[in-house]
């Protein structure tokens, strides 16, 4: 039985002879007629005399010579010319469906209402026509109307969503951070962030979900949406390492938080348990609040909220400024929430303390405590300690190893500190300093100030205790040329003796940042350093990124816009906190492009 025969194997290849015989003309992998534009799929010479004889022999077989050669010729041009308009007005569609998704785009990242597209359009034709006018209707062509930014938006936080998929399944090691908070509906919002690492030591840091809890937040409450989280990115829970919260009962409860389900989960599969971190910078600010310093912060308080909460007494203040020509034109604003910022506010009061006087004065408000020369030492020794605290903890993409190194500066800082005050040597505390140099009328309240010191000392030690005990395996991490080899764990020992006593790469370490560092590391010779490193990279030091998500989150679902639904909400958050780009060529890919109308 004989096979049957295939065209490709033929090697079938048009002929030019064909072109004067026939009328017809190759255009990629098939022949077009020239004079219907009829197609013909098959490369053999007898279905194109079959088509030429059948429809056009007796209109143009009179043709021949020179004559046949500018007929042909002049139908190859209206054809190509036909062609190339097809392409470019596909190429203007494309434009267009591209700078549709460009707008969508800068509208979800900024925190605009859907409808504005079409406000933008009308500024787009508004420029068009004085700048360009010829080019008016092509900028008419966008589509920019409410419900078509609102489908860019939502194709682009899906694609996003399957590009975070996709690079879950390379990750080595990853690590999340929780929190929670309500949005102005009294919606509680779950953030669950993702930071992963590669074999290359590509690290990605991504919202991983943004998952609405309608009823009670308890700790099984919320660790029902981590296993939906880990799922769906198709996550392998061997390869999680830490867990980071903020250090809620819901969170870190020792039998139903989130942290004690997922050492049970991982307890049921045989895996090890992820490292629990409390927010560094939580902890931080909780030790601030040890000092209780409330006779200053209370009178710090009600004098600004004297002077802000009243528009009168607000405007007036500002008008009182200038007119005194001083370096600032308001007083900032204290609200328990924004706690990072307390140090500003004491010190703008510090600076402003005799224009905060004399206006409360002209207002008929006594404060007391503004002329008490000891309670003026307590708000100049409190400024100056509430702005000692680390702002490098603050921030994305921070590695264990340095936020642990500020901690430890800090406690450095602190017994230094101490030993200074307690000589009343204020040569680190500028604002006391400055105090002093006035020569106030009663002596520094060296005890009290101090008393303050010890128990913060004691605060600090006893909140990071915890990570402390991760001390060595941070060190091994930040820096191992420094660490003593018998005291790691063995699996270490041997390729840290090679590391150790090899000058290349003592050079290579000064020379590089340390991810770089461990990704030049052959993984055969250094196998378990590099899975240590990769584990560390991945590691959460605070819950900032799921913090600075809340502040974004409160600007892109505000009272104006509390109808905004959850899933709308997850779209416009992955947008604006995402660090890839949707793949707008793909999108356009995946639809016709058709220009608005």
């Amino acid at each position: 039985m004989s096979r049957k025969r295939k065209i490709d194997s033929e090697c079938r290849i048009f002929k030019e002879q064909w072109t004067y015989d026939y009328f017809f003309m190759q255009c990629k992998e098939k022949v077009v007629c020239l004079m219907c534009q009829d197609l013909v799929a098959v490369f053999k010479e007898y279905n194109l005399r079959r088509h030429y004889e059948t429809r056009h022999k007796d209109k143009y077989d009179c043709l021949v010579g020179q004559v046949r050669k500018d007929k042909i010729l002049k139908l190859k041009n209206g054809l190509t010319t036909q062609q190339n308009a097809f392409v470019k007005q596909k190429q203007l569609n494309i434009s267009s469906l591209r700078a549709s998704f460009q707008v969508a785009k800068l509208i979800a990242r900024t925190g605009r209402p859907f409808v504005e597209g079409e406000f933008v359009k009308e500024c787009l034709l508004s420029v068009a026509k004085e700048m360009c006018p010829e080019k008016a209707d092509l900028f008419s062509t966008v589509s920019l109307s409410g419900p078509t930014i609102t489908r860019r938006i939502e194709e682009m936080g899906d694609n996003l969503h399957q590009r975070l998929q996709n690079s879950s399944k390379k990750l080595c090691y990853f690590s999340l951070a929780l929190d929670e908070s309500n949005d102005v509906r009294d919606s509680a919002q779950l953030l669950i962030f993702i930071r992963g690492t590669n074999d290359y030591f590509e690290v990605t840091e991504e919202l991983a979900t943004l998952k609405s809890i309608k009823g009670t937040t308890t700790g099984e409450d919320i660790y029902e949406k981590v296993p939906q989280t880990v799922n769906d990115l198709e996550l392998d829970w061997a390869k999680l390492v830490s867990v980071t919260t903020d250090g809620a009962p819901s969170m870190v409860g020792s039998m139903k938080g989130v942290v004690a389900r997922i050492n049970q989960e991982m307890d049921k599969h045989n895996h090890s348990r992820p490292i629990a971190i409390h927010c560094l910078i939580h902890q931080q600010a909780l030790c601030c609040k040890s000092l209780k310093w409330d006779s200053v912060m209370k009178v710090v308080v009600s004098c600004v909220n004297f002077i802000r909460a009243h528009a009168l007494n607000h405007r007036q203040f500002q008008e009182f400024l200038s007119e005194l020509n001083v370096a600032y034109e308001d007083i900032l604003y204290h609200t328990e929430v924004r706690w990072l910022s307390q140090g500003r506010v004491l010190k703008r009061f510090y600076d402003l303390l005799p224009q905060v006087s004399a206006f409360l004065l002209s207002k008929n408000k006594e404060v007391p405590e503004l002329k008490d020369a000891e309670w003026k030492w307590h708000l100049a020794f409190l400024t100056d300690l509430l702005n000692s605290f680390n702002v490098q903890l603050q921030g994305k993409g921070k590695l264990i190893c340095d936020m642990h190194s500020h901690v430890k500066a800090f406690e450095v800082k602190l017994d230094l500190l101490i030993k200074q005050v307690k000589e009343e040597n204020f040569c680190h505390l500028p604002t006391t300093q400055k105090l002093l140099a006035e020569k106030p009328t009663v002596a520094f309240p060296n005890k009290k100030c101090v008393d303050s010191l010890e128990m913060l000392q004691r605060e600090f030690q006893m909140r990071f205790k915890e990570l402390h005990l991760h001390e060595q395996d941070i060190q091994l991490f930040r820096n191992p040329f420094s660490v003593d080899i018998e005291i790691v764990d063995p699996i270490y020992q041997m390729e840290l003796a090679k590391r150790q006593n090899c000058d290349s790469l003592k050079d290579a370490f000064k020379s590089s940042s340390l991810t770089n560092f461990y990704t030049s590391l052959p993984s055969e010779t250094y196998l378990n350093l590099r899975n240590h490193a990769l584990r560390m990279t991945t590691i959460f030091g605070s819950t900032y990124v799921c913090e600075q998500s809340f502040s974004r989150m409160k600007h892109l679902k505000s009272p104006t816009r509390s109808r905004l639904t959850d899933a709308h909400l997850h779209h416009l958050l992955r947008l604006a906190m995402t660090n890839m780009e949707p793949d707008i060529d793909y999108l356009i890919s995946q639809k016709q492009a058709h220009t608005s109308h």
